[in-house]
């Protein structure tokens, strides 16, 4: 299976995929970390997935679709990744069973943790995101700018700093 998957080594704030370009590969972090992000027509940059170390990120719309990507990947962390193309990835599926159940599982991950964020932007308050996204993920937290975390939970910098102040 791994022979499948290539190496490459990438530097911080590079793009891996522009919006409105197609969807081709798959990435595997397996040091450094990931975002896609779109910007939405007030021309605010929103950050929907972060991918840490041993976490796979792609634009699965235009993967799947083959329509151009909506989103953007971006290098947040210097990185070293592997990526398999969309064909070895599905021909990978037609001669390993495990694998097809490796992305059934994977699919159904990514709806429900989209699915709690949407949820969570109508129901929580920003302190409350906050907290849930340090107690699920503080590398988020830890790890990268406040202008990415504020975007990740959609929220200004400033409401960012006030409740970072305020714990």
């Amino acid at each position: 299976m791994l022979s499948y998957f290539k190496t490459i080594k990438k530097n911080k704030n590079d793009i891996l995929l522009s919006n409105g370009k197609n969807s081709q590969v798959s990435y595997f972090v397996k040091k450094g970390c990931l975002r896609l992000f779109y910007i939405d027509e007030e021309g605010k940059d929103i950050t929907r997935y972060i991918a840490f170390e041993n976490q796979f990120a792609t634009e699965l719309v235009s993967l799947i679709t083959h329509e151009p990507a909506q989103e953007t990947i971006q290098v947040i962390e210097n990185s070293e990744l592997l990526y398999i193309t969309h064909d070895d990835f599905r021909y990978l599926m037609t001669i390993i069973p495990k694998w097809k159940d490796f992305y059934s599982i994977y699919l159904e991950k990514a709806y429900v943790n989209n699915s709690k964020r949407l949820i969570s932007f109508t129901t929580l308050d920003a302190s409350e995101r906050y907290k849930q996204l340090f107690k699920i993920n503080p590398n988020i937290v830890k790890r990268l700018p406040n202008k990415i975390v504020a975007s990740y939970i959609n929220i200004s910098q400033e409401t960012l700093s006030r409740i970072k102040s305020k714990i």
